[in-house]
């Protein structure tokens, strides 16, 4: 009798321990060497690229004070995105991505110093920006797909979920960082320095994925052509009601709300007065958020419950960003920008793990080139319409009307998540998830 208690307290942690266990969960994708290797170069780069994000935003506000001229560049470095981005799901899906991952990363370094050099001998023009922002574009349209895909290749199906989840958060990490340094070297020694950081900090990245030690790569049937491949891949989206309806929102989404990233120049200096050094401030702050949406993400370990957190996740994005959209108070509407980023980086990122728990390997690649389109394609169409909106009704209630759009398509979502739960677990079954239901 006296050993029962013992026992007991033997099976059932203390809430202590589940609290430790959890923070020991959040980094279990890390014991793979393959994804060590790509986590910390990965992290050095994405700092570099979000400096030369800031800088290009503010470099071309510089040369040309044009709202419009601002979501034309947001556009042309986007929307090859949203055109190619088939193909290199195709192409992530018959070839090695390994190697795809390292040929990208090396024509983004390439890229990065042609913008730094014309930026530093005082060469640049806007229409050169232009042409470089698409160029990077097309590439992103093979490295996306195919350095989402890869990640199962690192750490293998059991621990993909965080492998995403902190992938997420190494990108947000970075978004965190590099905006703050970019807004002070802006201010301190020019654009061109951050761009020319951002080439050197491919090379942390392209080490990384030298130095990986794969296993034969899986074999995929060339049978069919590749126009055959990628009309696979959208029909396999199309008929699977779950994916279908997370691409959907995702698409909505990006082109309603996620522009608000494209003006946000203009807020840091007409409305909210900080100028280079207040940009940086004001794109940390959200994405301080974005990193904590990620890190919520790895903390859990299913799928379970995450159709609802897409739904509020959603309208939450949007419902901050209709706040944000009116703030006058500079660290107002730094402290809004906290949940904006926390918001859409969970919807996106609990999507991302949804469609690939749902989705069999011999199609991931071209499950996330549409993934890639809905949340990176469709952004450029958005920051162009942004752009011209803007001109004509201002950047605070441009916004605010795509803040509501994204409300309304997350209460949309959710008042049909109900029927698509079954469809969603015989894919999940399917997968190798047994028991799993995102509910």
């Amino acid at each position: 009798m006296a050993k029962a208690p013992k026992q007991k307290s033997e099976k059932s942690p203390s809430p202590a321990g589940i609290e430790r266990s959890r923070f020991r969960d959040m980094g279990r994708s890390l014991r793979h060497r393959n994804f060590q290797l790509f986590f910390s170069g990965q992290m050095i780069s994405l700092i570099g690229t979000w400096m030369q994000n800031i800088a290009q935003s503010w470099l071309v506000y510089k040369l040309t004070g044009s709202s419009l001229l601002l979501g034309v560049v947001g556009f042309a470095g986007q929307i090859p995105v949203f055109l190619l981005a088939p193909i290199g799901g195709m192409v992530a899906d018959r070839r090695n991505r390994h190697r795809i991952v390292i040929g990208t990363q090396t024509t983004s370094m390439i890229l990065a110093f042609i913008l730094a050099m014309l930026t530093l001998f005082h060469l640049v023009r806007v229409w050169e920006i232009v042409v470089l922002a698409a160029s990077l574009g097309a590439v992103n349209a093979f490295d996306i797909p195919a350095r989402q895909s890869f990640l199962i290749d690192m750490v293998g199906r059991e621990d993909l979920m965080n492998a995403i989840a902190l992938n997420s958060s190494m990108f947000n990490g970075a978004r965190v960082i590099g905006p703050a340094i970019a807004g002070l070297l802006v201010a301190w020694i020019g654009e061109g320095w951050c761009f020319f950081a951002n080439a050197v900090s491919y090379i942390a990245v392209i080490i990384g994925l030298l130095l990986m030690k794969l296993g034969p790569m899986r074999k995929v049937s060339k049978e069919a052509t590749p126009i055959e491949h990628i009309a696979e891949g959208f029909r396999f989206v199309s008929r699977a009601a779950p994916i279908r309806a997370l691409m959907l929102l995702i698409g909505v989404v990006s082109f309603v709300a996620v522009p608000y990233s494209v003006l946000m120049p203009i807020f840091a200096d007409r409305i909210l007065h900080g100028g280079a050094r207040g940009l940086g401030i004001l794109m940390g702050a959200s994405g301080v958020g974005a990193l904590l949406g990620a890190l919520t993400l790895a903390m859990r370990r299913g799928v379970q419950g995450l159709g609802r957190w897409i739904a509020f996740s959603a309208a939450g994005f949007g419902a901050s960003l209709v706040l944000f959209s009116f703030s006058k108070f500079f660290l107002l509407s730094v402290a809004l920008l906290l949940p904006v980023g926390y918001f859409v980086m969970l919807q996106m990122s609990s999507s991302n793990t949804l469609i690939q728990a749902m989705v069999p390997d011999d199609l991931r690649g071209r499950a996330m080139a549409v993934y890639t389109m809905m949340f990176m394609g469709m952004a450029p169409m958005g920051s162009l319409f942004a752009g011209a909106v803007a001109d004509r009704i201002g950047a605070p209630w441009t916004v605010a009307i795509g803040g509501l759009c994204a409300v309304l398509g997350g209460l949309i979502f959710l008042r049909h998540l109900p029927k698509l739960r079954f469809e969603a677990r015989q894919m999940l079954v399917a997968q190798g998830l047994a028991g799993a239901e995102p509910q």
